[in-house]
């Protein structure tokens, strides 16, 4: 394994016809829609922006609930026909069906239910993070169970350029309906792992060369003092209760976000954001200033 830059640690056109969709009748008034099983392992995504992510990426459907409106959308039909020849069933129903199939979540016309989020094994998103750059970031959650801080922090790693994220098994939200919704189609272009031990699973970070480091109040170092570099690993902890103390006993480093006001914590995601952008601002400092030609 290569020497790592860092202190040596302790020990310690034309839309096809309904015909041509092949699409069920609506549901006939006073009918009682069918069940729909939206636990973790058959979720309902549905909005257009995660609805149009699912449909452009591999993922299996089992299902498609579309407006009727909605379904002559030049954005939808060719990717709706591709998802009937592969076997989706589709069916053409009502606003209101929508909102007592979404428990009135904001549908605009369209859901989708899912076959089970596939996580990524953890040497595989490791593997695979360290092939897309010399200095990958892997985000590493620490009991968030907010299913709309987990989506925001996913939804925020995967635009700023993080390479994957961990979470642990138990006593956390895993990738969820709702956490897809939040990330807004981040989740297809973004690997998670779920980890049984996420300290074993830090350790192994560190073995492949990452540098682990948790946000934690308290700490004297600031994260604008710190120096990122080479392969990380950041640690977000979860609302109110911050990094375990087990879990800051694996970290590297411990960094504090400063702050000075009278609040005394942020929101985990808000946390998240800040501290990914510090570590992407002295990337793209790094990269400006390895392009900048030489003065005389």
């Amino acid at each position: 394994m290569e020497d790592r830059p860092k202190p040596q640690r302790s020990q310690s056109s034309e839309f096809p016809s309904q015909e041509a969709l092949e699409l069920t009748p609506q549901t006939a008034p006073g009918e009682v829609p069918e069940e729909v099983t939206t636990e973790e392992d058959n979720d309902l995504i549905y909005g257009k922006h995660a609805v149009l992510s699912v449909l452009e990426s591999e993922r299996p459907l089992n299902r498609i609930w579309v407006t009727s409106r909605l379904r002559h959308a030049n954005r939808f039909h060719t990717l709706l026909q591709a998802a009937k020849n592969q076997g989706t069933v589709i069916d053409e129903v009502s606003m209101s069906r929508l909102d007592y199939l979404t428990n009135r979540g904001v549908h605009q016309g369209i859901a989708v239910q899912t076959a089970p989020y596939e996580y990524m094994d953890l040497p595989d998103l490791i593997e695979q993070a360290k092939a897309k750059t010399e200095s990958p970031v892997v985000v590493i959650a620490d009991g968030i169970t907010d299913p709309h801080n987990l989506g925001a922090i996913i939804r925020t790693a995967e635009a700023i350029g993080a390479q994957g994220m961990i979470i642990p098994q138990r006593r956390a939200v895993g990738v969820t309906s709702t956490v897809m919704k939040v990330a807004a189609g981040a989740l297809e272009h973004f690997p998670v792992a779920q980890v049984v031990n996420l300290s074993r699973a830090m350790e192994e970070l560190k073995e492949a060369g990452f540098w682990i480091y948790g946000t934690a109040a308290g700490t004297s170092k600031a994260l604008h003092n710190i120096k990122f570099e080479g392969a990380i690993g950041l640690v977000i902890g979860s609302e109110g209760q911050g990094l375990s103390l087990l879990t800051q006993k694996h970290c590297d480093e411990l960094v504090a976000i400063p702050m000075t006001g009278k609040t005394p914590s942020l929101n985990a995601s808000v946390a998240a954001a800040i501290a990914l952008y510090e570590v992407y601002r002295q990337k793209l400092v790094r990269q400006v200033q390895i392009t900048l030609p030489d003065t005389p």
